[in-house]
């Protein structure tokens, strides 16, 4: 198993025409560690999910440039594998299908019995196996985001990019894949390089190493704060330990206080129209 750094330097984009339309990002800069699981959090609008779409490829930045292992991305590739918040599956083909299309994407070379082995494995670890044969739109959203999980570790990417890839669960499916994700990551025989988009504060100290709080838009980097607690982390625990409290409650705190800004901002821009 491979794992990668992910810098980001002096990232910015913006839409519209030329580049001189909304700025979604503004002199973002980001270091991301081998192994490390790195969450984003900020106001809805600020350019995480923009962040995600830039390191994937799928989006080149106006400014600055992202690097893995020290190389500029340049476009989509197979050293990074992408959970989005819609599950993003193909819906002609079965969880077993889709799960072997990613594998044959990314490995390019194989005999079809290796393939296959590896799509079972990781439909069982995810719990899909009396599913493997079902179509996307006959699954309920926590077993769409199972497939999509299974099909981006049975990959073997360097990197692993996730869109807020539980929000749209109810709260037990939600706990129960948070559970799985971290599972799975920390089984291998090196822990992946974790770029991850949420607005739980709780998802984001569970999960992370460190939790990157973005402004308002345009989007930068406004602190990283390192989650101090030892793994494997038990909720129960977290729950109730003071220096968690007080960590979120900074969380909050930052987060409000960018918002308030933003709302005040806005008030004066508006004053001006007046």
């Amino acid at each position: 198993m491979e794992t990668a750094t992910i810098d980001l330097k002096n990232l910015s984009l913006s839409y519209g025409n030329n580049g001189t339309g909304h700025k979604a990002l503004s002199d973002v800069n980001l270091s991301i560690e081998n192994g490390e699981f790195i969450s984003l959090i900020g106001p809805s609008g600020c350019g995480k999910s923009t962040i995600i779409d830039v390191v994937s490829g799928l989006r080149p930045p106006s400014e600055g440039s992202v690097l893995i292992d020290g190389a500029r991305v340049k476009g989509p590739g197979t050293d990074r594998g992408t959970v989005f918040q819609d599950y993003s599956l193909f819906p002609w083909m079965t969880t077993f299908e889709n799960v072997c299309f990613a594998i044959e994407h990314a490995k390019k070379t194989g005999e079809r019995r290796d393939i296959e082995k590896t799509a079972q494995e990781f439909i069982e670890l995810v719990g899909l196996e009396k599913f493997k044969n079902a179509y996307p739109g006959t699954l309920s959203g926590g077993m769409r985001q199972r497939a999509s999980i299974a099909r981006m570790f049975s990959m073997d990417p360097k990197v692993f990019l996730m869109d807020e890839p539980f929000g749209a669960l109810d709260s037990l499916n939600r706990i129960y894949m948070q559970d799985l994700l971290l599972h799975l990551w920390s089984e291998g025989e090196q822990r992946k390089t974790v770029l991850f988009v949420t607005h739980d504060i709780d998802e984001a100290l569970l999960l992370s190493d460190k939790v990157a709080i973005m402004t308002p838009s345009p989007g930068r980097i406004k602190e990283i704060i390192e989650v101090p607690f030892s793994r494997p982390r038990l909720r129960k625990d977290l729950s109730i330990d003071p220096n968690y409290l007080a960590l979120k409650s900074h969380l909050l705190s930052v987060l409000y206080g960018e918002m308030v800004e933003e709302i005040e901002k806005q008030e004066k821009e508006l004053e001006g129209f007046a």
